[in-house]
């Protein structure tokens, strides 16, 4: 079957699922409480007006508009004080968010966002509400990479515009001048894959490598007998079939899976930067990212676990909505700061 109507096949099934999630949520929104998800009723209430946006059009192209409706629905406008600007580096599309104060002379801390949705879906407009965050309440740049989505363009692209992105900035190309030794690189879900696989393929090449990845409910191609896949295997906003689906729209065609494409494939662990791990304790990935720190940590690689006790998958876009999800954004901006990416 082709990769289009797989796709299209196995995402009429998630509409299904999601709506089935939308209208329990909002029961556990008034009830307060779930038996096997007992998430707050402030996250309850966002999970269900996330869900709120899925569509009847189960194409490719009608799932990204939900998506990329529901993240505007997320989205406020930018600041005052933070410059956003669109170009290119090594022939992708890029986005920075520079604050407007005199930068420093030695050149802007900087973080390197990578977006998550499956791989499969966002843009440079679906995680602006993170950028615009980082970049304001840390006064850095923060550069967003724009990559190649699948199934059209399946793996190694998204890894490869990660890489050609990387390399410009070390090679000094674009407007802004970047202090090398305060660069860090971070992912949500198939974003923070995607950073792991950078900093993977950068010590194997030998190349210089960020000051520390961070990790938010990564996906890293975990097994599937990880207890979180069946614990959580219909966890609010995705489930375990929903990893899967996405893993082979990324894969298709790819061979052997390689450590580029699923990171805890990789035999060697040490020599990798330090990491920040961010977990939601109800999503089938959360063991992913407790194994890579395991991993991480026996190979003496420093790594910091957040637990996320009451997360789900998704829940950054929670900002200033539930406090469980605020608690997050401090660790995150407290850590980031005693990584030097700070102008506060």
């Amino acid at each position: 079957m082709p990769a289009i109507a797989v796709y299209q096949a196995m995402n009429a099934w998630q509409v299904h699922r999601y709506r089935r999630q939308a209208s329990s949520h909002i029961d556990l929104q008034r009830q307060g409480y779930s038996s096997m998800y007992p998430i707050s009723p402030e996250l309850a209430a966002f999970v269900a007006k996330t869900a709120s946006f899925t569509g009847d059009d189960s194409s490719l192209a009608g799932l990204r508009q939900a998506y990329n409706h529901m993240c505007r629905a997320f989205t406020s406008p930018t600041p005052e004080g933070l410059a956003v600007t669109d170009f290119s580096l090594a022939g992708r599309g890029v986005r920075s968010y520079l604050p407007t104060m005199l930068g420093p002379a030695d050149g802007w801390p900087c973080l390197l966002y990578i977006h998550g949705g499956g791989w499969v879906v966002g843009g440079l407009d679906s995680h602006d509400f993170i950028c615009v965050e980082l970049a304001s309440a840390l006064q850095v740049l923060v550069i967003a990479i724009d990559y190649r989505l699948a199934p059209e363009h399946p793996f190694p692209a998204a890894y490869e515009d990660c890489r050609a992105v990387w390399r410009a900035i070390q090679a000094g190309q674009g407007p802004h001048a970047i202090n090398r030794q305060r660069l860090v690189v971070m992912g949500d879900s198939a974003g923070g894959n995607l950073a792991a696989a950078l900093c993977l393929g950068l010590r194997d090449d030998g190349e210089p490598q960020p000051r520390a990845q961070v990790l938010i409910y990564p996906g890293l191609g975990g097994p599937a007998d990880l207890p979180s896949r069946r614990d959580c295997r219909d966890a609010p906003l995705l489930s375990s079939a929903d990893t899967d689906s996405y893993l082979a729209l990324y894969l298709q065609g790819s061979g052997k899976p390689s450590p580029y494409a699923m990171p805890l494939l990789a035999a060697d662990f040490s020599g990798l930067p330090k990491a920040f791990i961010a977990l939601a304790q109800f999503d089938p990935l959360r063991d992913d990212g407790i194994l890579y720190a395991e991993r991480l940590q026996a190979a003496g690689v420093t790594a910091v676990l957040y637990p996320g006790k009451g997360l789900v998958h998704g829940c950054l876009r929670a900002r200033r909505q539930v406090p469980e999800v605020d608690r997050l954004y401090d660790y995150l901006l407290d850590y980031l700061g005693s990584e030097g990416l700070t102008q506060v």
